[in-house]
């Protein structure tokens, strides 16, 4: 590192905004908690080789070119890329790079090709046609496996392993639900999920979150067009055109050719974007993305006419199932399957209602009526008889138990069935609720009523769980209804890099009192002596004049500077306030 670069980038530093500043050190990866005192340790940090080291990873291969020419010939870098590369600490405001940095470029090994011209991603191909089809019935399966994913994860939520992908445990789920054909497509579906906003993950768990749910409740296009939107948002900006669209994906894996991560990155993008019809296999853009890739707007409606017609009625059939004759509306299937499982999923799917089933619904706050309604409004065929009874017949055995808060808001389980209590108090499976008779009123008005330190929203999904006939209740003994999607919070707000490097920032400001020049000259003298290096000092003379000397440092105090002349082999002392530079002997 030359001392005059980072004099010279320290005072850059002194000159930007807390603003610039805290975006620099956001680029080069710097900790809030770096221990920086001043601009001139910034400046020696950020010219240090490791540091250049990892910020030419960052290049993009404009980028790179440009640097290449600066370092190669001489060539100051200009235009837009002169701006970045100045933001990043890696050249000077003229455009020359800092020693340090041409170090570094010389030493880099590129580990990808260079960009090629990109062809044109909205080039339509001879079979278009053929291949928007096949796009548009990836677009309807991606869809709705996601749908089943989200589902699964409201069910319980999907976890983590050290490595960061699903476990085989929730791979399996998954696979058993029916929502993936195999394990790749859920670990892909995921991490859709996350980058579109749908799950989040809290510690090793991922949750749907209140943007997922309300996906479910929306139409397929609807569902496919905001996933679409935020993959396209993501695309990484050195793939990018200008902040819009996308170049030719053939020319990805060269995008950042120093960094040995970035294929890989780039891969996980495209097959995202495959994954979910934004590209076709091949790279190119179907119908509905060509002006997408090209920096305009998804012409959703295009896609819309290729997915298959969403119905709104269901055939119900004495066997207790219910057959789509299409691909049911989402909000229309989310309902249906509240109160019966699916057994089949295609564009024709099937469901069958279970006393489980059935009783899940009450549960969850569905009562006969509300459920005789919707059955009847979504039926082509009536409410048949044999589904009516069970209905009727769960409705009548749900709300045995009732659930709710005692005085001090500990749950108190109710019922007119004293045998039904004595069965739960025994019941092992809530042995760790442990329920014990109320000792303040062991015969309720009602019936008997079993106490336990448990919340009452505990007390009632693990009695719900263990398949008894339970309602919740409120303290005045009102139906209440829980919803027991645990969903991930909402994420707050990433802090603004001015804020995550405020106290690093304070320091550098309170060091830029006095003269820069004179503070940095002290910084080498300082580092002269600990070094008892020999140096070529020049000193300003009474009469204007300059001479210089050439001195082994040897001490520095009281504003002066001692050391051994070896050009006549004495000792000299020599005013700081009189030296105007310092350079190697």
């Amino acid at each position: 590192m030359a001392a005059s670069d980072a004099r010279t980038l320290a005072r850059r530093l002194s000159a930007r905004s807390d603003e610039s500043l805290a975006a620099l050190f956001a680029a080069r990866g710097i900790s809030p908690a770096a221990p920086w005192n001043d601009a001139f340790d910034a400046a020696e940090q950020l010219l240090d080789p490791a540091s250049v080291s990892r910020a030419i990873t960052g290049l993009t291969a404009a980028e790179a070119a440009a640097l290449h020419a600066a370092v190669a010939d001489g060539t100051p870098v200009d235009g837009p890329t002169r701006d970045t590369l100045t933001a990043r600490a890696l050249i000077d405001d003229d455009g020359t790079a800092w020693d340090a940095t041409a170090t570094a470029l010389r030493a880099a090994t590129p580990v990808a090709a260079s960009l090629r011209e990109p062809r044109d991603p909205g080039a339509a191909s001879p079979t278009a046609a053929d291949s928007d089809d096949a796009a548009a019935e990836r677009a309807f399966t991606a869809v709705a496996s996601l749908a089943d994913v989200l589902q699964t994860a409201l069910t319980a939520p999907l976890g983590r392993i050290g490595a960061g992908t699903l476990g085989a445990a929730d791979r399996r789920r998954l696979l058993d639900a029916g929502a993936v054909t195999d394990a790749p497509t859920a670990d892909d579906l995921v991490a859709i999920a996350e980058r579109a906003g749908l799950l989040a993950s809290e510690g090793r768990a991922l949750l749907v979150t209140p943007r997922g749910l309300a996906w479910l409740h929306s139409s397929t296009i609807d569902r496919w067009t905001a996933v679409a939107t935020a993959l396209i948002a993501q695309v990484p900006p050195a793939v990018g055109r200008g902040g819009a669209g996308w170049i030719d994906t053939d020319a990805w894996a060269g995008a950042h050719p120093y960094d040995p991560a970035w294929p890989a990155r780039a891969e996980a993008h495209r097959a995202a974007l495959e994954r979910w019809a934004v590209i076709e296999t091949d790279g190119t853009a179907p119908a509905w993305t060509s002006a997408a890739a090209a920096g305009g707007d998804i012409d959703s409606s295009t896609l819309a006419a290729l997915l298959p017609p969403e119905v709104d009625r269901v055939y119900l059939q004495n066997d207790l199932t219910a057959i789509a004759p299409g691909s049911l509306a989402p909000h229309l299937d989310m309902r249906l399957r509240s109160m019966a499982r699916r057994e089949s999923r295609a564009q024709a799917s099937s469901y069958r209602f279970t006393a489980d089933s059935l009783a899940d619904a009450l549960t969850a706050g569905e009562t006969a009526e509300t459920l005789r309604t919707f059955l009847e409004e979504l039926s082509l065929t009536g409410l048949p008889q044999p589904l009516a009874y069970e209905i009727e017949r769960s409705a009548s055995r749900h709300g045995a138990l009732r659930v709710g808060p005692d005085e001090t808001g500990h749950a108190r389980v109710t019922s007119d069935d004293d045998a039904l209590l004595q069965t739960i108090a025994v019941d092992q499976a809530l042995r760790p609720l442990g329920l014990v008779p109320d000792p303040l009123d062991p015969l309720a008005p009602r019936g008997g009523a079993l106490v336990t330190r448990s919340s009452p929203d505990t007390a009632f999904w693990m009695i719900a769980d263990a398949r008894y006939p339970v309602v919740a209740v409120d303290a005045d003994g009102q139906r209440r209804t829980l919803d027991r999607h645990r969903l991930a919070a909402d994420a707050e707000p990433a802090p603004a890099a001015v804020e995550v490097y405020a106290d690093l920032l304070a320091r550098l400001r309170a060091a830029e009192e006095g003269d820069a020049d004179a503070a940095w000259l002290g910084r080498e003298l300082e580092q002269a002596v600990r070094a008892r290096e020999t140096i070529v000092v020049a000193v300003r003379l009474p009469d204007g004049t300059e001479r210089e000397f050439t001195i082994e440092a040897t001490g520095l105090g009281g504003g002066r500077l001692r050391g051994l002349d070896r050009m006549v082999d004495v000792e000299r002392t020599l005013p700081v306030s009189s030296i105007t530079r310092i350079g190697p002997a």
